[in-house]
C-alpha cells in the first residue's frame, strides 16, 4: 500500500503585512526544498491592505477609504485586498508538481475543495466562469470588485445563482524560477477599519444565521486538496514564522520599506 504525502499545514498567528510577506517568501523556497506542496494559513495586526506586485501606489493613495491603513505590497499579482477581516493563506508548490505546471490548475485544486467545503456548511459558493471577452471590472483596484476564472462567488440564501453575486475568495500567483507560490483570501466579514468604498460583503455577512468554525472550515477544506493530490494533512505544531524568525525578520525590512511598496 502506497503511503500518501505528507502535506505541512502551519497556522500562524497574526502579523503585520511586511512579516507575512516575508514568510510567504520563505514557504516559498520552503516547497522547493521539500519538493511539494505545503500551506502556511494566517492573519493580519493591525488590519492592512496589500497591493497585486503590478498595482500603482499613486492609485493605492488616491483613495481615501484606505489611507488610515498599512499598506504592503505582494510578490504575487491581483488587485488590493483588504486584510484583517479575512482568512489568508499561502501555499507553495515546484513548478515540476502537475499544479505547478498550468497556472489554472492550481487554483482551481484549491477553488473547487473549498467550494465542496462551504457546501457541507449550506453555503452555497461556485467557481465564476469568465465567458468571452474580460469583464470590465478586470482591472478593477479591489480584487472583490474582479472577476476573473476559478473566483469563488457565493449566492444569497433564496435566490437563484445571478452574475452580480458577490465574491468571497480569489487568488494571485508568482511564478519564479522553480516554484509558484499562490495567496489566496477567503472574506470572513465586511472591515470595520476602511470606508464603504472598500468594504466587500462575506461569508459571515451572507450567512450571518450560521455559525461558522473556521478552523474547522479549513481544516475540511484542506483534507479536500490533501485528497485531489494524493496527500495527507500534517499540522504543524510550531509557527512557520517563528521556525524561521531571523529569516523572516530580516526579509520583512525589504516588504516594509518604501523602496518596494513604492516600486510601481
Amino acid at each position: 500500500m502506497t503511503t500518501a504525502i505528507p502535506l505541512p499545514v502551519w497556522w500562524d498567528d497574526a502579523a503585520d503585512g511586511g512579516t507575512n510577506m516575508a514568510a510567504d517568501e520563505a514557504l516559498a523556497a520552503e516547497a522547493e526544498r521539500r519538493g511539494g506542496l505545503v500551506v502556511r494559513l494566517y492573519a493580519w495586526t493591525p488590519a492592512a491592505v496589500s497591493l497585486g506586485a503590478f498595482q500603482k501606489i499613486a492609485d493605492a493613495r488616491s483613495i481615501p477609504a484606505i489611507a488610515d491603513v498599512p499598506l504592503v505590497r505582494r510578490p504575487s499579482g491581483g488587485g488590493a485586498i483588504v486584510h484583517g477581516s479575512d482568512l489568508t493563506y499561502a501555499a507553495a508548490v515546484p513548478k515540476a508538481h502537475p499544479w505547478g505546471r498550468v497556472p489554472q490548475a492550481f487554483y482551481d485544486a484549491l477553488h473547487e475543495a473549498m467550494v465542496a467545503a462551504l457546501a457541507d456548511r449550506g453555503i452555497a459558493a461556485r467557481l465564476h466562469v469568465a465567458a468571452g471577452r474580460p469583464a470590465a471590472d478586470d482591472g478593477a483596484f479591489f480584487c472583490f470588485d474582479r472577476r476573473a476564472a476559478g473566483d469563488i462567488v457565493a449566492t444569497p440564501p433564496n435566490a437563484a445563482p445571478a452574475p452580480q453575486d458577490p465574491k468571497i475568495m480569489g487568488s494571485a500567483q508568482r511564478r519564479p524560477p522553480g516554484v509558484v507560490l499562490q495567496h489566496g483570501s477567503l472574506l470572513l466579514r465586511a472591515s470595520e477599519a476602511v470606508g464603504p468604498v472598500a468594504r466587500h460583503a462575506g461569508v459571515l455577512d451572507l450567512r450571518p444565521e450560521i455559525a461558522l468554525d473556521v478552523r474547522g472550515l479549513a481544516g475540511a477544506w484542506l483534507e479536500r486538496v490533501a485528497r485531489s493530490c494524493g496527500c495527507r494533512v500534517v499540522w504543524q505544531t510550531a509557527s512557520f514564522r517563528r521556525e524561521r524568525e531571523a529569516e523572516v525578520a530580516q526579509n520583512a525590512v525589504r516588504f516594509r520599506a518604501e523602496q518596494w511598496t513604492a516600486r510601481r
